[in-house]
Parts: C-alpha cells; structure tokens; sequence
C-alpha cells in the first residue's frame, strides 16, 4: 500500500471519529501509562475495574463496578466483584445493602453463595482505615518470531549500500513484576495514590531485554466538572545487562465521563523525557535522550451485556538530542470489540500506526524515513477463582493469554517485517491491611 495513500486515509479516518467524538475526552486508566501510549487497548468495564483495583485506585473500580451493576442486575459475576473491593476499601453499608439482595436470589451456585458467605465474614472482621495497602504480583512469558525485527526479504541497507540482514528472529523473553500500593481518600470525591513497582526481565538467547527496572508513581484520582479525572507523576530507571541504564519521567493527566448509559469518552495528554547514560558498552546512548507529548482521544460503547466496543486516536511528537533517525512525530487509530463470556474475557482490537521522521539517518542511506504498521492483538483473561474457588474465591488472580501480529511496511528495506508473538502471563493481587 502506498503510504502517502495510506497517510490520507488515516487523515480522513481520524475527521470522522472526531465529528462524531467531538466534546469528547479519552482514557481510562488501565496503568497510568497505558492511558496515554495505548488507551482503550482493553474496555472501559471489567478489564479497566481490576486494573485499577490492582493500582489502588479503588474509587475508580467502584464508580465502573456500580455502573455495571445497574446496567446489568442480574450478573453475578460483577455484583461479588463489587462486593470484593468494597470490602476491601471498607466499605460496609454499600456491601451489606448489595449482600441482603444477593441473598434472596434463588439463581446463586452454590460456589457464588459459599463466595457470598466468605465475604461478609471478611466484612464483619474488618475495621476502617484511613490508608489501604496492597500488593501485586505477575509472572509472564513471550515468544516472538521476529525479535529483532529482521526485514521479508532478509537485506537491510547501511551506510548506502545494501547488505545481508543476518540477526537472529525467533527467542523467549521472561519477565516477573511486583508492586506494592497505598491509597487514601482525599475528600468525599477523590483519593491519592502511591505505587512502587520492580520488574525483571530476561531474554533467551540474546541479552537485549535483559533489564531490571523500578518505577514510581504518584496520582490523584477526582472528579472536576462531572468527569473523572486523574493527574499523575512517574518516574523510572532501567538498568540493563549489557547496555546503558536509562532514566525516564512523565507526568499528564487522564479522564474521562460518560453519555447516557451507554458512551464512555476519554481523553489524555503527557509529556516525557528520557535519558540514557553512556558506558563501555555504549557509547552513543544519550544520542537518544529525548524529550516528547502526546494526546489522545477514545470512545468506549456497549452493545449490550456481552459486547462493548472502542475507538482511539492518538498524536505524539518526539524530539532527540540527535536528530538524524530519531526526531518523528506518530498518528494512532484504533479499533476494539470486548465479549463478556460466562467462561472467558476476550479483547480483539485492531491498530494503525504512521511514523514520519524528520531527517535522515545517514548511517542507514539519504532517505528520510516513513512507516506504517498495522497491529492484531486478541487478549484472554480469566479469573483463576471461576475454574477453581477454593483456591481464588474473590477472583482476584487471573491467567492472561494474548497473541500479536505486526505487519511494518516502509520506504526503507530495513523497516519491512512481519512479526508474531504469543504470551502467557498470571497476576495476582492482596490486599495488606
């Protein structure tokens, strides 16, 4: 496809989502990360709920789960999910009110009503507290067969001239994470947030993703002018094996309201900047250090109580300490459709991406670079506690399954490749008090 064709459609694309999601705003935080780089990747519903949860942004999970419920009465799943986070940020009249109701159902399993029981034994022994402290833990592994991003027809071009592109494609990266959390509420509307977080990472064969790195975040959740609104601080260092240990920091804020029962609208803006310090090993790595902000805009729509569906659109602008090769400015859409399975939480979207860099990078050829890539994600997440209760029965540990298909195409050989990746990942959360 050619991409000045491909840049005009995206243009047209993206005027029509925003006539129709004009006055809109955008993401919902899954991690206040994601809210930015890739919002509405997963639904404003369930998926964002137990992200939250796992944050400590229980307000957040609260106002969805209750939305939910109204929407959908008669769904147990949702109604001993509320039930759980309530209990945890102690919450008892609202459990005690939703527990008295679920008790006069003649439809509850008997593996809801022994969840039923165990919570309102947990709420009974509990006593308020002003902070909330939580853990989570993930355990994960990918398998890609393009790796190094290797081009289809196995030439690369360097300093002007054309050569074999003989890096390895296939290798396993395994990764572990843990966070701890603690929340609190500011006022009746909104409550802060302080996350910690270590993540290890390790590559198979090559030694490119072999890092440790340890984050920090700061966020305030509340509500201005009817929406939900969330400013946040992070800041991170990442020290690789062989490579130079990089450090990081963005802030930006993220929110989002909703129309009627059905529209969701959100919107985000952040600005970061990143550095990298020089070693033996690499010489070169502040030539990156960069500075950069981004927006974004998304819808999220429910169909109905099996299907929701989401749009987004995304801008971003980064500018490097070295120009050439590294200064580009990036346009996103995409699209999602969610099903809310009895047996599983399934996530197909579908993404559009076009880079235009600004100069050449000479050490390649004269030819400034331009790309476009079209992503396939489908995600699967179900809650360990629906296979086995005794083990999970708040349905706080959840499996995740996901695979990706990338295909680049670009006017530069090196950046033509097709890419696939499977994952398999288990996260769990506690609450500590």
């Amino acid at each position: 496809m050619n991409l000045n064709t491909n840049r005009l459609i995206f243009v047209f694309i993206s005027i029509l989502l925003l006539m129709t999601t004009f006055a809109v705003s955008s993401e919902k935080n899954i991690t206040y990360m994601q809210i930015l780089q890739k919002p509405n990747d997963l639904d404003l519903n369930l998926k964002y709920a137990q992200q939250q949860g796992k944050m400590g942004n229980f307000k957040q999970t609260i106002s969805t789960l209750e939305r939910l419920n109204m929407l959908y009465p008669d769904n147990t799943e949702i109604k001993l999910y509320l039930l759980s986070v309530l209990v945890q940020v102690d919450s008892p009249e609202k459990a005690s009110t939703i527990i008295e109701e679920m008790k006069l159902r003649r439809d509850l399993s008997s593996e809801d009503l022994e969840t039923l029981q165990e919570i309102e034994e947990e709420l009974k022994d509990r006593e308020p507290g002003l902070w909330t402290f939580a853990a989570d833990f993930s355990t994960g592994v990918i398998a890609s067969d393009n790796v190094n991003s290797v081009s289809s027809t196995r030439f690369k071009d360097s300093s002007g001239s054309r050569e074999a592109f003989n890096s390895p494609k296939f290798d396993r990266t395994l990764s572990g994470s843990m966070g701890l959390s603690a929340s609190r509420p500011v006022g009746e509307e909104s409550s802060l947030l302080i996350n910690l977080s270590q993540t290890t990472s390790e590559q198979y064969h090559e030694a490119d993703d072999d890092y440790q790195s340890y984050g920090f975040t700061l966020g305030l959740d509340t509500v201005f002018l009817g929406q939900s609104v969330s400013p946040y601080l992070i800041l991170s260092k990442s020290d690789y094996q062989h490579d130079a240990d990089s450090f990081s920091k963005m802030y930006g804020l993220g929110g989002f309201f909703s129309v009627g029962e059905r529209n969701s609208f959100s919107y985000g803006f952040s600005y970061s900047n990143s550095k990298g310090n020089n070693n033996i090993s690499d010489t070169t790595a502040n030539e990156t250090n960069a500075s950069g902000h981004s927006i974004n805009l998304g819808h999220d729509f429910i169909v109905n109580q099996l299907i929701t569906t989401n749009i987004s659109l995304g801008y971003s602008d980064t500018d490097s300490r070295v120009d050439d090769g590294n200064d580009y400015e990036n346009y996103d859409v995409g699209f999602g459709i969610n099903f809310a399975f009895p047996w599983a939480y399934i996530a197909v979207s579908n993404s559009m991406s076009f880079n235009d860099y600004k100069k050449a990078d000479t050490s390649v050829n004269d030819t400034i670079r331009s790309d476009f890539t079209n992503t396939f994600d489908i995600i699967l997440t179900k809650a360990i506690g629906d296979i086995f209760p005794g083990i999970d029965p708040n349905r706080s540990f959840f499996i995740n399954l996901s695979y990706e298909k990338l295909f680049s195409e670009a006017n530069i050989i090196n950046y033509d490749y097709i890419a696939d990746s499977f994952s398999l990942s288990f996260s769990k959360s506690f609450r500590l008090n």
